[in-house]
C-alpha cells in the first residue's frame, strides 16, 4: 500500500489513486487503515452513521447558535451521539483512530477517516486523541467554513475547549473564519470533527483577529 508522506505535525493521508487491498482500489470515501480483508468494518459503520446524522445537518452553519442546538438535540442520551462516541472508542482500540503522531507521543495524535464525497455530503471526517490533566494546547489553526466536533470522552472528566469555553460530553462547533488552539484537560479525549468541504488552515496565528460570529 502507497502513502504520502506526512510532514512533522501533519497526519499522513494516503494517496487515494494508489490505494488498494489485493489489487482492488478502495473508493475514496474511506481513508482509514485497512487490512486484507478491506477497510475496517467499524470504520465503515462510522462513516455511515456520521452521513446519516450529516443528512439532517447539512444545511446548518456552524456557530454559536449551531452548537447549542447540537447538545440540546444532538448530546448525550441521543443515538447518534453513542453511537458516534461507541464507534470511536472501538476504533482506538482497533488501532484505526487517530494512528498519526503529532510531536508529543502518544498524547496527541490526529487521523483521517473519511474525505468529502457525496456520500458525506462534502463533510470530512478527521479524529484527533488528545491526553493530559492539565491544560494541553495543540496547533493553532483556522476554520475556512466552520466546523462540527463531536467530544467523545475516554476519561469521563476530559473536556476540550471550544470557541465558547470548556466542554465536557456533547459538541463544539466553531464559526466559518475562527481560529484557535484545540485545548484538553483533565484526562483523555477523541475530538470527532466534521469540517464542511474538508477546508482547515494551519497559516493562522493568535494574533489575527477573530470574525464577529464565532
Amino acid at each position: 500500500m502507497d502513502s504520502a508522506q506526512s510532514q512533522p505535525g501533519q497526519a499522513t493521508v494516503l494517496d487515494l489513486a494508489k490505494v488498494s487491498v489485493m489489487g482492488v482500489f478502495l473508493s475514496p470515501t474511506f481513508v482509514v487503515s485497512c487490512d486484507v480483508k478491506g477497510v475496517w468494518p467499524t470504520a465503515q459503520k462510522l462513516v455511515t452513521r456520521c452521513s446519516e446524522f450529516f443528512a439532517e445537518v447539512e444545511d446548518l452553519t456552524p456557530g454559536k447558535e449551531l452548537e447549542e442546538r447540537l447538545n440540546k438535540d444532538y448530546g448525550p442520551g441521543n443515538p447518534y451521539y453513542e453511537d458516534l462516541c461507541r464507534l470511536v472508542r472501538q476504533g482506538l482500540t482497533e488501532g484505526w483512530v487517530a494512528e498519526t503522531e503529532l510531536g508529543h507521543g502518544r498524547m496527541y495524535r490526529r487521523g483521517k477517516i473519511a474525505l468529502p464525497s457525496a456520500e458525506t455530503r462534502f463533510f470530512s471526517i478527521t479524529t484527533v486523541y488528545m491526553e493530559s490533566e492539565d491544560v494541553f494546547s495543540g496547533q493553532y489553526h483556522a476554520h475556512p467554513y466552520g466546523e462540527i466536533n463531536c467530544v467523545v470522552q475516554v476519561d469521563e472528566a476530559a473536556e476540550l475547549e471550544g470557541m465558547n469555553g470548556w466542554q465536557g460530553a456533547g459538541w463544539t462547533s466553531p464559526g466559518p473564519g475562527t481560529h484557535h488552539y484545540p485545548r484538553v484537560r483533565k484526562g483523555a479525549l477523541v475530538a470527532l470533527f466534521f469540517l464542511p468541504a474538508g477546508r482547515i488552515s494551519y497559516k493562522a496565528t493568535p494574533d489575527m483577529k477573530q470574525p464577529l460570529s464565532v
